[in-house]
């Protein structure tokens, strides 16, 4: 990956790279590395999400999250954790800034999806606040189906 990782205030070793120096081909290099099923997103496809409005980079030499904020609504498009770095925060470090990025964007909530048994990724979001809301059953092919989890990034007004 490449790009300044000095990151924002607070938060040193975590960059905040909406697209300026985003390596699409180093994200996907670390995506096959931590995901094979339904299978790794290709440069192509993280140079598509990464144009989109909205859309967010938070990176650290270990890992990256991309997000994606529009309106009052974020969504924690993936994270991907080198496998030699896993549980040593990196990924907590990625959500906390993703919870912040989304929030100073607008959003109130953030919604993901994750593989029913992918339960170190599901541990790791229930740390970090993450409820399961629901079901997307075979999203992630014949026999996986998706959790669909959800953050409150704050208050409504309505005090909720």
């Amino acid at each position: 990956m490449t790009g300044d990782l000095a990151g924002p205030p607070g938060g040193p070793g975590i960059g905040d790279d909406p697209r300026a120096a985003c390596d699409p081909q180093g994200l996907a290099l670390l995506h096959a590395r931590c995901f094979t099923l339904p299978r790794p997103w290709s440069a192509a496809e993280f140079e598509s999400l990464i144009a989109l409005p909205g859309s967010f980079l938070l990176s650290e030499p270990q890992g990256f999250l991309l997000g994606r904020a529009v309106a009052d609504e974020a969504e924690l498009l993936t994270i991907a954790v080198a496998p030699e770095a896993r549980r040593g925060g990196v990924g907590r470090r990625l959500i906390a800034f993703f919870a912040g990025r989304a929030q100073a964007m607008g959003a109130a909530t953030a919604f993901l999806e994750v593989a029913a048994d992918n339960l170190a990724a599901r541990r790791l979001y229930s740390v970090t606040g993450w409820v399961e809301a629901g079901t997307r059953r075979r999203y992630y092919g014949p026999a996986t189906d998706a959790i669909v989890m959800r953050l409150t990034l704050r208050a409504t007004q309505e005090g909720g």
